[in-house]
């Protein structure tokens, strides 16, 4: 059986100490509640903005009560429309046991600044569709589609974090030099390089950016930047540009619950920084391969049917 808390420690070594100390040297000295160590999960039934529904950030249990229980059915989502078949349906859905208690306090939101509980787009980014969902997606080339549609990117894969309908667990494993965080959807593995005062050689830009760590008491403080060019779409309202800026905080409150709190800046994407916080229990079950294929494959299909829509607006009706 591989041991995949080993083969990321490996991993973490070599690209964080150099390739030449092995992954036991590495395991770091650490002290009380600097360990972060486990499988935890995002699922919840608190998303990132905050619903129509539910307009205060603190909601009442009664609130609670109202909100969670036409979701039950179907494990925190409703259902699809009268007539169509949808995810809810036809998915395992994983998005916990209810909305999300945080510092004693039931959640409605994971975003606390704003006030209202709302991503504080530009002028730009809502014209061009980000600040509805699904977003508006072009149809010319397949880097037009979603991440998450073409495989490539989830939601909580990289920096920020958030929950989705499905495969909510992610793992930490640290070493001296460095803390990877692998996520099960698409079993991308981010490497937080830690501070240690020494040269470092930037990394290129890329789809997750380029992590740095630091500990700030027990909160391990992770700043993200340098992601690709362009904008990157990781579902559910997640986006960023070579602009974006995300710094995270991460606290063990318990053998049980991690703290986690993150603000995002984008002067091309948003408005004014934002901010959310959320408390991540440990996950009940293991972290399984998560095997996605279905949205590249589908890519030929979905180009070629808005190649035959283009034709068909072209041709007078009289002629088809």
């Amino acid at each position: 059986m591989i041991d995949r808390r080993m083969m990321l420690a490996a991993l973490a070594a070599t690209l964080g100490a150099g390739a030449s100390v092995p992954a036991a040297a590495t395991r770091p000295q650490r002290m009380g509640r600097r360990d972060l160590e486990g499988v935890w999960t995002t699922a919840s039934y608190t998303d990132l903005q905050r619903p129509k529904s539910l307009p205060r950030l603190v909601v009442t249990p009664a609130e609670a009560e109202a909100y969670e229980a036409p979701l039950r059915a179907l494990n925190g989502l409703a259902a699809s429309a009268p007539g169509t078949v949808g995810q809810a349906e036809n998915e395992f859905l994983d998005r916990g046991d209810g909305l999300a208690r945080v510092k004693g306090q039931i959640r409605s939101s994971w975003i606390i600044d704003p006030p209202d509980g709302q991503i504080p787009w530009s002028s730009a980014a809502r014209a061009r569709g980000f600040d509805v969902f699904p977003p508006l997606q072009g149809l010319d080339n397949p880097e037009d589609r979603t991440g998450p549609e073409r495989c490539l990117a989830s939601v909580n894969g990289g920096a920020p974090m958030v929950g989705a309908p499905d495969a909510n667990h992610f793992q930490i494993v640290q070493t001296r030099d460095a803390v990877v965080i692998l996520s099960e959807k698409y079993h991308d593995a981010r490497i937080v390089t830690l501070d240690t005062g020494r040269p470092r050689t930037p990394m290129p830009p890329s789809w997750l950016g380029e992590s740095v760590g630091r500990w700030e008491g027990d909160t391990l403080v992770v700043e993200t930047s340098g992601f690709r060019p362009g904008v990157t779409s990781r579902g559910f309202l997640l986006f960023a540009t070579g602009a974006t800026r995300v710094v995270e905080r991460f606290t063990r409150l318990t053998p049980d619950e991690l703290f986690y709190e993150f603000t995002v800046e984008d002067p091309v994407l948003f408005s004014r920084p934002w901010r959310a916080e959320m408390a991540l229990p440990a996950a009940k079950g293991r972290i399984f391969e998560y095997a996605c294929h279905e949205g590249n494959y589908s890519l030929s299909g979905i180009l070629a049917g808005a190649r035959l829509e283009e034709r068909e607006a072209q041709t007078p009706a009289a002629a088809r």
